[in-house]
């Protein structure tokens, strides 16, 4: 049974009666530490039936992962895992501090959860709130003034990196980190409606303190799909505007003037949105302004959320139907998207609030650098690229078989939910094998990979041998797009591109050039069409024709010799 339990052997300081946060006390300059963070909850569960306390997995810090939660029905005091139920509500997780240099909704998140327990506020009925006050620990406790350069306040803050220095935003499909596990363990057990993942950002200078990255909705599809783009995003935008709290989708632009138009950010699986979204829960990135005032930029972030919520409750019954007839969509045979492009066909446009900003020559460089005027505000209409197709598909099969020798892989299966059967005797069957045909690889490492991209395959139908305890995975279950995303080579954030399967790159057996010359020239002679193939290929291709050791090597390529592994996928497709 997991337990509150107290983290620190120091006694709880209860700050004042108000639970009064160092970002009030130091009028909007400051942001409380991981210690100071832990203890206000602490301290707010123990006065507060309604507010429950978590030790969840550890993290690479050594610290565990914390998770608070809001029900105003509970008023048990036993406050455990095993106690906990959703009691038919639906519920929203908050994340806060993946990148602690960004700390707004660490603190707008204290101040919500306060006043809600405090009774200061409207509360939910219909939704549970929880949160996870500080997910990068390691890089919460590395506090600097420093590492960002463009942000304005607060006064210090953590770093980017984790305990290992990952980022841990990209880290949701590969699970590099302890901190990655510990987050699938809560979000599974939570099985969350509704997803906010507060951040701050800055890559154009404008008048808005928030701006919004809704995961997209093309890719999140259907029912879900269309009510995020049509209505949750909406309501939220029009609600915010009658409280004074404009707020204009993310701006997504580098040392460019936002008035010129820009799209909107793809959040693939690797990010915390894309990972919800394999899950059909609707998924919310907060972005706020970093060169606006910190105080500003905490309570933007507290309106927010207050607002969602609210939101939330109105379409309760609408989100959780929705959400259960999501899973009916991705059918065995049906069609699956693997990667996407933007559809310049379609965009929307914006009422934007920004600053006039122009091209001027460098002091420093004598290039051309880009300047915003904050005296020159203006409200333009401007184009934004919304609307993403597919680019490539594939069929659901009705099953996956990932052979046993794959560890890593069924560890992630099980951490993420996925039910799966052991194959109990050796056996032949009849399955759609893949084949590496090319790919790409980034020339210099991006979190601990050397990242594939662009992957493509040969596929056949193939009777292929499976051994006992190898794992048959059934595509009709919750996780669907889960398995979609991490076991078909092709999908941007696949196993293989993040590097799971690099050893089938690899021939591990080869030739020697004076033994393989004679067996080589027996193999043409005894196989007529292949000889015939190879001549041509000689006399076509003149890099082929004056490379002796590609030549042998395209043969032996053609032989029996040629190791079958190289370039195969280990893990086959069943039925579809």
């Amino acid at each position: 049974m997991k337990s509150l339990s107290i983290l620190f052997l120091f006694s709880i300081n209860f700050l004042n009666a108000q639970f009064t946060l160092a970002f009030e006390e130091s009028k909007g300059m400051q942001t409380g530490t991981y210690l100071q963070t832990i203890e206000f909850y602490t301290a707010l569960a123990k006065k507060y039936p309604a507010i429950s306390l978590f030790e969840m997995g550890q993290t690479d810090s050594g610290f565990p992962l914390h998770l608070v939660v809001f029900d105003p029905q509970n008023k048990s005091q036993q406050k455990t895992t095993e106690a906990f139920s959703k009691n038919g509500k639906n519920l929203l997780l908050i994340n806060n501090g993946i990148h602690p240099g960004e700390p707004d909704g660490i603190d707008a998140t204290m101040l919500l959860f306060r006043d809600f327990a405090e009774n200061k506020i409207p509360l939910p009925k219909n939704t549970i709130v929880a949160a996870i006050p500080i997910y990068n620990i390691g890089g919460a406790l590395n506090r600097n003034s420093t590492s960002r350069t463009n942000q304005n306040g607060p006064e210090e803050y953590g770093f980017r990196g984790n305990a290992r220095n990952y980022d841990l935003n990209r880290d949701f499909i590969k699970t590099d980190t302890k901190n990655a596990r510990a987050f699938a363990e809560i979000f599974h057990w939570l099985n969350p409606d509704l997803f906010i993942d507060n951040h701050v950002s800055n890559g154009a200078d404008y008048q808005y303190v928030l701006t919004h990255l809704f995961t997209q909705h093309n890719k999140l599809g259907g029912e879900l799909g269309t009510y995020l783009h049509t209505s949750l995003m909406p309501q939220l935008e029009d609600s915010l505007h009658q409280k004074k709290w404009d707020i204009t989708p993310y701006v997504n632009v580098f040392n460019q003037v936002p008035e010129m138009g820009f799209t909107q950010f793809m959040d693939s699986p690797r990010y915390s949105s894309g990972y919800t979204t394999l899950f059909n829960t609707l998924g919310l990135i907060v972005e706020t302004h970093m060169l606006k005032p910190y105080k500003q930029r905490v309570e933007g972030t507290y309106e927010l959320m207050k607002t969602f919520i609210s939101i939330a409750e109105n379409n309760a019954t609408q989100i959780k139907n929705m959400r259960k007839n999501a899973v009916e969509k991705y059918k065995v045979g049906s069609y699956y998207p693997i990667s996407w492009e933007l559809d310049s066909a379609k965009n929307s446009t914006l009422k934007f609030k920004g600053f006039e900003g122009k091209m001027l020559p460098s002091n420093i460089t004598g290039a051309d650098r880009l300047k915003y005027f904050r005296d020159k505000p203006f409200t333009k209409v401007v184009t934004y690229y919304n609307y993403f197709k597919p680019t490539d598909s594939v069929t659901i099969p009705s099953a996956y078989i990932v052979p046993k020798g794959y560890w890593n892989v069924i560890e992630l299966l099980k951490l993420n939910n996925i039910k799966f059967e052991e194959i109990k005797n050796d056996s032949t069957i009849s399955a759609e094998v893949y084949r590496i045909k090319n790919y790409e690889t980034v020339k210099n490492p991006f979190e601990g990979h050397y990242l594939h991209y662009k992957t493509e395959v040969t596929k056949s139908t193939e009777n292929v041998s499976v051994k006992k305890g190898d794992i048959l995975i059934k595509t009709q279950q919750p996780g669907v797009r889960y398995l979609l995303e991490t076991l078909e080579p092709s999908a941007t954030d696949s196993f293989f591109n993040w590097n799971f399967f690099d050893a089938i790159l690899q021939q591990k057996e080869g030739f020697s050039p004076y033994v393989w010359e004679d067996m080589a020239e027996n193999f043409l002679n005894e196989n007529p069409e292949i000889k015939k193939e190879f001549e041509t290929k000689k006399s076509t291709e003149p890099d082929f024709s004056k490379n002796w050791y590609a030549q042998l090597d395209w043969i032996h390529k053609q032989s029996p010799y040629y190791e079958k592994s190289h370039l195969l996928y280990p893990i086959v497709r069943v039925g579809g």
